[in-house]
């Protein structure tokens, strides 16, 4: 009879066990399933905010060029009566002021990719904006198997960074160098910069020191060259801070 009511013990101990067991398994996939989708909804709202700001940049682009266009039929008309009245002096100066303008409107590099275009040319037109002497070759095919929105997170946190450390220097020092190539089924991706001889960066981590979206940039940059299994390259030297990418095609 004892060893009876020692075995019931024994069966109802491992019941709750097996109870406690169970509510901690459910517990630990509610935990996961939250953090999951908490995850999976700050990953859509930061790329949602890149895209966003690399429309505007790209809008503000456009808009220049239409206005640039609209007055085209005016421009005309004012070297045609300048021409009527002998004016040729006065026609040279409005030249070199519309081949002025033009430059600011034009694009900057022509890679044979239309996205890779549209972030190089929208963040280039922001470093001339800033006094920074830019330096871009970009070859590319027309199509590439990286997602567009991967492509625009890759660019634009890359070249954010850069922009942002130049500003942090005096304006004669500051330099952008970008080139981008396919070569062997790869994409190729160096940036290099001019910044401080001393980075607020932790390259360890690949995370600034600061809080928000510039560090969360720089880990999705990082996530990237993993989903793809590449590889992202950090290294600085005093007055000069290099990013490179390379991801398999």
């Amino acid at each position: 009879m004892y060893g009876g009511m020692g075995g019931t013990a024994e069966r109802e101990v491992i019941v709750d066990i097996l109870i406690l067991e169970l509510l901690l398994f459910l517990a630990l996939e509610g935990t996961l399933f939250s953090w999951h989708r908490g995850f999976a909804a700050e990953t859509e709202r930061f790329q949602r905010d890149i895209l966003s700001h690399q429309y505007e940049e790209v809008k503000e682009i456009y808009l220049n060029m239409r206005g640039w266009r609209h007055d085209y039929h005016n421009h005309l008309q004012a070297m045609k009566a300048q021409i009527a009245a002998g004016q040729l002096e006065e026609m040279k100066q409005y030249l070199s002021d519309l081949e002025h303008n033009l430059e600011r409107v034009d694009t900057y590099v022509k890679s044979g990719n239309l996205m890779a275009d549209a972030i190089l040319n929208s963040k280039l037109s922001l470093a001339e904006q800033k006094g920074i002497q830019v330096n871009c070759k970009a070859i590319l095919p027309e199509t590439l198997s990286i997602e567009d929105v991967d492509l625009c997170v890759l660019l634009g946190n890359l070249l954010d960074n850069a922009l942002e450390a130049c500003e942090k220097i005096p304006e004669q020092q500051r330099f952008l160098r970008i080139y981008m190539v396919v070569n062997k089924s790869q994409l190729y991706v160096s940036i290099q910069n001019s910044a401080k001889e001393e980075l607020d960066f932790n390259e360890k981590n690949y995370i600034s020191t600061k809080r928000g979206n510039h560090g969360l940039g720089m880990k999705r940059v990082k996530a990237l060259a993993d989903k793809y299994e590449g590889y992202l390259t950090l290294a600085n030297e005093p007055g000069i801070f290099a990013a490179e990418v390379t991801l398999p095609l």
